[in-house]
């Protein structure tokens, strides 16, 4: 690595973090520049654990000697700014201190990640992004060993999907489906009993599921407000359900998604 103190906030060289907090054009520009953002020093360590390669890094000097040892092989810049240039940069206080432009990886195969899994779970049309990084944590605590999005879901590689995810997004398999007609033939011609998390009049109990549960099983959970699409709900073999009281009517979908992942991991993954 090598040090350089941002002079000019509106330099090229600082391009790949300025505007942070503009949604659609960094969700736009970061896959078609192959890169992503990480935010905070733990998170920048587990993507290169995970084998991931920064392209540059900036932030406070005072965060330096905690990131060096992680840094020090890549020949990259590493770009260090005071708060007021870091908040000019990025459009917003960085509280965290350090972030690192990454290389985007190549996502596999879905019948390549399928091949291999018992539980996954499938997220369609997740646009709020801390929703999707919340349930790739949740996946990573829980048992489930992958996830697939749809083609318009939120990006799990966003800095705040990432972020909430507690960097869980670098360790756990995902990769992106095709429209649903492709995408059930997929995943029915991996053996996978596709259940779908929904409101219905015929919905199972996520109990009964839950006491004899196919050896591989795809959970669906779709957007709050629209819920799940038509194409999904048919291509379910089951639509589940979680029992409300109180007068409740459902949960957060992130908040759903962890408790059907624990109700249904596998009994060799469960933990007291």
């Amino acid at each position: 690595m090598h040090i350089e103190r941002v002079r000019d906030a509106a330099s090229d060289s600082v391009a790949d973090y300025a505007r942070l907090t503009d949604v659609t054009l960094r969700s736009a520009r970061e896959p078609e520049q192959g890169l992503y953002i990480a935010e905070s020093a733990k998170v920048i360590g587990r993507a290169i654990a995970a084998g991931h390669r920064p392209r540059s890094v900036l932030m406070e000097e005072k965060w330096l000697a905690g990131l060096e040892p992680v840094l020090a092989p890549f020949d990259i810049p590493v770009h260090l700014a005071d708060p007021a240039q870091l908040e000019e940069i990025t459009g917003y206080r960085v509280h965290r201190g350090a972030l690192a432009a990454f290389e985007r990886p190549e996502l596999p195969d879905p019948a390549e990640l399928l091949a291999g899994a018992r539980r996954v779970v499938v997220l369609e049309d997740i646009v709020d992004h801390t929703n999707v990084g919340a349930i790739f944590r949740s996946v990573a605590a829980l048992g489930a060993d992958a996830v697939l999005v749809t083609p318009r879901c939120a990006d799990p590689l966003y800095r705040r999907s990432v972020r909430v995810s507690m960097g869980t997004v670098f360790q756990v398999p995902w990769t992106r489906l095709p429209e649903w007609g492709e995408a059930a033939a997929l995943l029915h011609g991996a053996g996978f009993t596709t259940a779908a998390l929904a409101l219905a009049d015929d919905a199972v109990p996520l109990r009964r599921l839950a006491a004899d549960p196919p050896e591989r099983l795809a959970l669906v959970f779709g957007a709050e407000g629209d819920g799940l699409s038509r194409s999904a709900l048919e291509a379910a073999d089951a639509v589940v359900t979680i029992p409300m009281r109180h007068g409740v009517d459902s949960l957060n979908v992130a908040a759903a998604a962890a408790v059907v992942i624990y109700a249904l991991a596998l009994p060799e993954e469960q933990t007291p």
